[in-house]
């Protein structure tokens, strides 16, 4: 199974555990305000390649990556399980660590067929790296003009599942720095077992020269980037979050 490629990366090193080759599908649903891939979502768009003609790029670098591993990336990588479980299956013959970075848009549980592949494919899937972009409804569809309860189902999936989950959340000035929706957000995902790692990312504006180049309109002109200075108290908010839930789930004395 072929898959869409907007492009490869030998050495990422903030897309999971260690150094990774990193590959980049194309195709998204997602019309996030800050993405700073806009390039990647047509899904006609791209370059048709084999699982294995991408491992073997893979395999030239292998010794970069004995701490790392594979990860694919987007686009939406759930949008191509067909051809992650083909391209993960390779990994897997060679005890490779296998990562996907998801906004989890793709999770159709009524879907029978495709939750099957799903199934599947999390069976030689090591980590999930999952992008809640906010954790209200309406608020959500305003930045990224799609709803977010499947997106919130598929992390109480990954948890069934027991498939390890990095939350990553962008925190944007005047959108999605509130206190109360982090205090929300650490709250939905404090009651998740399988909760391994949580990357508060600061928002910038380096995307913007980009949506230039492409003659797309910025949604966020004017915005400033975050302060990281910031990201450190926004993050003890979701923390607070995350102990509130599971204050709550342990058993009285």
């Amino acid at each position: 199974m072929q898959g869409r490629i907007h492009s490869l990366e030998s050495f990422g090193t903030v897309d999971g555990p260690g150094t990774r080759f990193v590959v980049f599908v194309q195709g998204c649903p997602m019309r996030c305000a800050y993405c700073h891939n806009p390039d990647t979502w047509p899904m006609d768009g791209g370059t048709l390649m084999e699982p294995e003609e991408i491992f073997e790029q893979y395999r030239r670098n292998a010794a970069f990556y004995t701490k790392g591993g594979i990860t694919v990336t987007g686009g939406e990588p759930l949008m191509q399980v067909d051809f992650l479980i083909d391209l993960f299956t390779i990994a897997k013959k060679e005890n490779v660590h296998t990562c996907i970075d998801s906004s989890g848009i793709a999770f159709k549980p009524q879907n029978t067929e495709w939750i099957k592949k799903l199934d599947h494919l999390m069976t030689l899937t090591d980590l999930v790296m999952l992008d809640i972009k906010h954790i209200d409804p309406e608020k959500h569809k305003e930045l990224t003009a799609q709803p977010n309860d499947g997106i919130l189902a598929f992390a109480a999936y990954l948890n069934e599942k027991q498939v390890d989950m990095w939350i990553r959340h962008v925190v944007v000035p005047g959108i999605t720095d509130d206190d109360k929706y982090l205090f929300d957000l650490g709250y939905f995902i404090g009651q998740f077992q399988n909760l391994k790692a949580l990357d508060v990312l600061p928002y910038h504006t380096m995307g913007e020269t980009k949506y230039q180049k492409l003659g797309m309109e910025y949604k966020l002109a004017g915005v400033p980037a975050m302060d990281k200075n910031k990201v450190v108290e926004k993050k003890k908010v979701i923390l607070d979050g995350i102990r509130k839930r599971r204050g709550e789930a342990e058993p009285a004395v």
